[in-house]
């Protein structure tokens, strides 16, 4: 049966965290069949284990679902599961320029919050057409009521639009189907006598190379056609086309408005960009698509391998990464203590968590996270510049001239309730107020400046919880400023760990040093001889901590007798101790480098 652009539908489901996107993608799939019953399982469209365990959606998903309306017409309905956590929000974002609707989905129970928000004016940048969808009405909590006329006040979508359901239930499932056939928009073909795809995800097949994920804007792609990369210029053959249901299911060709998948054989990770516009290699499109803005990182840190031999290894896992997770961001760096590795930018700590665990699980390398740095600017005694990019690069502090920081502008939108908890964080975060501009009666726009490094930690992570997750933040660079700063060594038993130290301002260093070795003391395991843990600016020690012995007891044997045989033991006992710390090593688990990013939490 020949499909017409006009019985395709392309819409996206999005919210909060945990507000019953997966759920509602179930209950899609099995009210319209596309899934046969005894297949399905809970959250079909997460795939991952890593999704499965921790509750969420971490990569957006997409699957074809076939519906017939009431009068026995069939629609194509094209759906994109995305993930509500805000270190995600990149995905969400891609997802909707793919898409002409959005379900909007909503708690009953807990109503509107941080995502729900943003969601939403990131679906109003894309000119979709918004259905709301209130979600879990079944709960003893739920209170629609409430919820419609925060919907109403917040949000400015009239209660009565609302669309009622229970994705668990399968409640009010029907009305949404039919709701998107009615409200979302058929695809528009703009230039109808150009072949244009947008690439708006992929991921790398061992078997078959990269598979990249498109959403056909004008033309017919085919099996065995030529087509050109428009950012490349290079050209493949279509060695295999088709759609998701969810699982990959061949076709012979894909028409405009269609959303599906490609494979070319291509086997290097770097040809295949996510954004970029797929075209017909003998009549090529004038002008490529306008494709997705770039990802700006807000935690950096080094990924080393444990073991140096698989520093190659981890090259190729972060390039698969980076085409499966376009906001991912690497570059090589090394280390002294730790040879070579990477640094790389995530968009929050989640998001590095993630991208670790995937690393050691789809790839079996064992990594090390060291310290997030920035670029600082040094002025030597003979007059010498000097781009100190890691605590190791810092050079002799009686040899220093003057020190800049980089600054960068910082911009928060936030509701007026939580004015006050942003400004106090940013006033200990060392930002200088610069402007407020008034968005609307519910938020404002609030502009600082702000060093970097104050940024790249914990900062966007203490905006979310001083929030409740409302607020939203940009930053771009502003100028390099001159300021007081100190290289803080950590060692431990007095041997210095490279990768622990890090670069901080003089008024803040002494209070970073003493959380991180309050930290470590938790984390190092207990040996069988006392362990230091101290934090030193040059040769002064600014705090320490102690790793208490374990300790036998070596008297246990010794049933009365004279005192001296049992002080002869715990002398000897004694001695062992001190020549086995002589000795004996530490080794730091990497749970270690993970908590100096959230010392100041």
């Amino acid at each position: 049966m020949s499909i017409s652009i006009d019985q395709i539908r392309n819409f996206c489901i999005i919210a909060h965290i945990d507000h019953g996107k997966s759920t509602l993608s179930d209950r899609l799939i099995e009210m319209t069949q596309t899934v046969e019953r005894r297949q399905m399982k809970a959250q079909l469209l997460d795939s991952m284990d890593i999704e499965r365990e921790r509750g969420i959606t971490i990569k957006m998903q997409a699957v074809r679902l076939r519906y017939f309306d009431k009068n026995g017409d069939l629609y194509i309905l094209n759906l994109i599961d995305t993930p509500g956590h805000v270190d995600f929000s990149y995905e969400v974002s891609r997802s909707l320029a793919a898409c002409e609707g959005a379900l909007l989905l909503v708690d009953a129970a807990q109503g509107v919050e941080a995502q729900t928000l943003s969601n939403f004016y990131l679906a109003l940048e894309h000119d979709l057409e918004i259905i709301p969808v209130l979600n879990k009405i079944d709960l003893p909590a739920a209170e629609p009521e409430k919820v419609l006329m925060e919907i109403e006040q917040v949000l400015g979508i009239p209660a009565e639009d609302c669309l009622l359901c229970s994705a668990k239930t399968g409640v009010g499932i029907s009305e949404i189907l039919t709701s998107v056939v009615e409200k979302v928009p058929a695809p528009v073909v703009q230039e109808e006598t150009e072949t244009k795809a947008l690439i708006y995800d992929a991921h790398y097949d061992d078997y078959r190379g990269v598979i990249t994920y498109v959403r056909v804007m004008s033309g017919v792609l085919k099996k065995g056609q030529k087509v050109q990369f428009m950012s490349t210029q290079k050209s493949y053959e279509i060695s295999d086309l088709g759609y998701f249901k969810p699982q990959m299911v061949s076709t012979e060709s894909l028409h405009p408005g269609d959303v599906g998948f490609l494979i070319m054989g291509i086997k290097s990770v770097s040809e295949a960009s996510i954004g970029d516009t797929i075209t017909d290699f003998k009549r090529p499109a004038q002008s490529p698509l306008s494709g997705y803005r770039e990802a700006k990182p807000m935690v950096f840190c080094g990924f080393y391998p444990v073991d140096t031999d698989e520093y190659r290894l981890l090259g190729d896992a972060l390039e698969k990464l980076k085409l499966n997770d376009a906001s991912l961001n690497y570059e090589v760096e090394s280390s002294q203590a730790l040879g070579f590795g990477f640094r790389c930018g995530f968009l929050g700590l989640l998001h590095m968590e993630i991208v670790q665990e995937r690393i050691q699980r789809e790839f079996g390398i064992e990594i090390v996270i060291t310290a997030p740095n920035v670029t600082y600017r040094i002025k030597k005694t003979n007059g010498e510049w000097l781009d100190v990019e890691s605590p190791t690069q810092f050079p002799n502090p009686t040899y220093i001239e003057e020190m800049l920081e980089p600054y960068m502008g910082l911009s928060v939108i936030t509701p007026n309730s939580y004015l006050g908890a942003v400004m106090e964080l940013v006033k200990e975060c060392r930002g200088e107020y610069q402007k407020t501009e008034y968005l609307d009666a519910e938020r404002q726009m609030v502009t600082y400046k702000i060093p970097l490094n104050e940024i790249i930690g914990h900062f966007f992570d203490a905006l979310k919880s001083s929030t409740k997750g409302y607020a939203s933040m940009d930053y771009w660079y502003d100028d390099h400023r001159s300021s007081k700063l100190v290289k803080v060594n950590m060692m431990i038993n007095a041997d210095p760990v490279d990768a622990l130290s890090f670069i901080a301002h003089k008024d803040k260093a002494e209070s970073m040093a003493r959380r991180l070795a309050l930290k470590l003391k938790d984390i190092i395991p207990r040996q069988l001889y006392e362990v230091a843990i101290q934090g030193t600016i040059g040769g002064k020690i600014i705090c320490r901590e102690t790793v208490r012995a374990m300790r036998k007891n070596v008297t246990a044997k010794c049933y009365g007798g004279d005192i001296t045989r049992k002080r002869k033991l715990l002398e000897k006992q004694k001695e062992g101790k001190k020549k086995m710390k002589s000795v004996g090593s530490v080794d730091v688990p990497k749970e270690a480098f993970i908590s100096i990013l959230k010392i100041d939490q």
